[in-house]
C-alpha cells in the first residue's frame, strides 16, 4: 500500500471477490485490466474534480485502498460509495430469509454489493451515451472521450485515462456523439458544477424527490434518473419503478403475468426496504455474464 493508503471495513456481509467478478462482467467496466485480485481504475474525484488513480485489494473485513495521491475524507467516502461500503448491510441477509427468490440470488453471489459508477456525473454521462445504443458500443465511446479529453493516471505501472470532469466537457465538442447528445452532456456538466448532480445533494433528499429532480434535467428520463441515483450516487433504498429490463427479470423470477402493471413491481420492491436498490442490483447482475450484445440494448431514457 502507498503512503496514502487506507482501509475500509464492511458492516455486514461483503466479498470483494464478488465485486471483482461483477466488474469483469459488467459492460461498462469489462474493459478494465483485471488479474482477479485487484481493482484498478482512474477517475476525477467528485470532491475536487482532479484525477486520481486507485488500487483496491481485499483486506480482512473489507478492502485496502492505495490511491495515487493523498486521500482526504472526501475521496475515502467516494471509494466507499463505489463499493457500497458506506452502507450498513447487516440487515440485507434477513431479506433473503423472508424472500426465497432473493435469498437464492444472495447464496449464488455471497457478499455481492452494488458496484457503482465512479461518480453520479459519470453515471449521468453514461446514461446519455448509451441511449439507443448497446452497452458495449457505449463503453467504447465513453473510453474514446476519456482518452481524448481526460487526464492520464499511472496506477501500478499501468496508464489509465480518467473520464473528464464537468468543466472540461462543458466546452468540448467533437465527442463522436449526435449533436443533441453532446448538448445534453453540456447541460449535465452545468448541473454537476452547480452541485445538483452530486452524491452529497442526491443523498441529502429522499429518493422520490431526487428522482423527480433528476428527471428535470434535459436528456434524463425515468430510467436514466434511476441509474444516476442508484448506480451513481449509490442510494441504497430506491426503486424507480420504470425499468423494462428489470421488470422482465422479476416477471420470470416471481412468475408475474406478462401484463403486470408497474404497481405490482413497486409492491414487490416494498418488501426489500431499506435495501431496494441492493436487491434490484442482484437481479440485474444475475444476467450480465450470460447476455450477448443483442441483449445489451439499452432502454431509451
Amino acid at each position: 500500500m502507498t503512503s496514502h493508503g487506507f482501509t475500509l471495513t464492511a458492516k455486514g456481509p461483503f466479498e470483494f471477490g464478488a465485486s471483482l467478478r461483477f466488474v469483469e462482467d459488467w459492460p461498462a467496466t469489462s474493459a478494465l485490466p483485471s488479474n482477479g485480485r485487484a481493482l484498478r481504475f482512474a477517475y476525477c474525484a467528485e470532491s475536487d474534480w482532479l484525477p486520481i488513480g486507485v488500487t483496491v485489494t481485499a483486506a480482512p473485513g473489507g478492502v485496502a485502498v492505495a490511491p495515487t495521491r493523498a486521500a482526504g475524507p472526501g475521496i475515502r467516502g467516494e471509494v466507499a460509495r463505489i463499493l457500497s461500503l458506506d452502507v450498513d448491510g447487516t440487515g440485507f441477509a434477513e431479506l433473503g430469509e423472508a424472500d426465497p427468490v432473493l435469498g437464492d440470488l444472495q447464496r449464488r453471489s455471497p457478499g455481492l454489493r452494488p458496484v457503482c459508477f465512479w461518480s453520479p456525473w459519470e453515471a449521468a454521462c453514461w446514461a446519455v451515451i448509451v441511449q439507443r445504443s448497446s452497452m458495449l458500443i457505449a463503453s467504447r465511446i465513453k473510453q474514446r472521450i476519456a482518452e481524448r479529453y481526460g487526464a492520464r493516471v499511472t496506477v501500478d505501472g499501468q496508464s489509465f485515462a480518467a473520464f473528464p470532469p464537468p468543466v472540461t466537457l462543458l466546452e468540448a465538442d467533437g465527442l463522436g456523439l449526435p449533436a443533441q447528445k453532446e448538448e445534453w452532456l453540456r447541460g449535465l456538466a452545468r448541473a454537476a458544477l452547480d452541485g445538483v448532480l452530486t452524491t452529497e445533494h442526491l443523498r441529502s433528499v429522499g429518493p422520490e424527490e431526487a428522482l423527480a429532480e433528476l428527471r428535470t434535467l434535459t436528456g434524463v428520463g425515468p430510467f436514466s434518473a434511476g441509474l444516476i441515483l442508484i448506480r451513481g450516487a449509490g442510494a441504497p433504498d430506491a426503486f424507480p419503478g420504470d425499468e423494462p429490463r428489470l421488470f422482465a427479470i422479476l416477471r420470470e423470477a416471481y412468475g408475474l403475468p406478462e401484463d403486470a402493471p408497474p404497481s405490482a413491481y413497486r409492491k414487490l420492491a416494498e418488501t426489500w426496504r431499506p435495501y431496494r436498490s441492493w436487491a434490484s442490483f442482484l437481479f440485474r447482475a444475475s444476467t450480465y455474464g450470460a447476455m450477448d450484445d443483442q441483449d445489451l440494448k439499452a432502454r431509451r431514457a
